[in-house]
């Protein structure tokens, strides 16, 4: 059947190019090309999946959803606004501040490294739900060194003092005073309340992978970059 068609200025508006206004003019003046042909009236309807648009001939994305990766910093809530603090949001270009992103699950406050950022529901859903199976890796540093005991406390799947039960997670050696954990939940302070739990409480916590999906050691703290089709598929296929 016949796809949806859709305002010009929407799609636009929706990719974060431009205000409805701001487009009126650019396409008074002939800088908007959809399919190599200037497009004539912000009332024309397109079908975003099918044409190609040029804005001041940079190519415009029209996908309706959008999937950004960011090293999020310390320091930052990963909350869409707070009125006394510094969110994600905040660290956001202009154009990607104009997409409706959210974070994908929560970071705490002091813990940095990959952050999904998305305005596709569904998926978020996806990610977050331990059914999905999405495996979520941090490393940890800790006061103490974790031993095999804790290995083993993690690999049964811990109960915690308020009484609050952890899937099993796996707890990896690194050596030293880190260690490499990795949960299929993100309950609220997850990490840091398990290794808490067993007397070593958590320094410093980075977010290296969720799925397959690893953390770009080229992605700058506090930037954001979107995400290619591979690597969106690669969340829920870690092979």
């Amino acid at each position: 059947g016949m796809r949806p068609t859709e305002r010009l200025d929407k799609v636009h508006s929706d990719a974060g190019v431009a205000s409805r206004s701001e487009i009126r003019k650019m396409i008074r003046s002939g800088r908007i090309l959809v399919d190599g042909v200037p497009a004539n009236s912000p009332e024309s309807r397109i079908d975003r999946d099918a044409v190609r648009i040029l804005a001041d001939g940079k190519p415009v994305n029209t996908s309706r959803f959008r999937y950004c990766l960011m090293n999020k910093p310390a320091g930052v809530l990963s909350v869409t606004e707070d009125r006394k603090q510094d969110t994600v949001l905040d660290l956001l270009d202009e154009t990607q501040r104009k997409l409706g992103l959210f974070p994908v699950g929560r970071l705490d406050k002091d813990t940095r490294g990959l952050l999904l950022l998305t305005n596709d529901g569904d998926l978020a859903h996806r990610v977050i739900s331990p059914a999905s199976g999405v495996a979520k890796i941090y490393i940890a540093e800790v006061d103490g060194i974790p031993d095999e005991e804790d290995v083993k406390a993690f690999a049964e799947g811990l109960v915690l003092k308020d009484g609050l039960h952890c899937l099993p997670a796996k707890l990896e050696l690194t050596g030293g005073n880190s260690c490499r954990v990795t949960v299929m939940e993100g309950k609220y302070h997850q990490v840091k309340r398990m290794l808490a739990s067993r007397g070593k409480p958590v320094l410093q916590l980075q977010r290296t992978a969720i799925g397959g999906l690893r953390l770009d050691d080229s992605l700058r703290e506090g930037t954001c970059r979107e995400l290619k089709e591979e690597e969106l598929c690669k969340i829920f296929n870690s092979k």
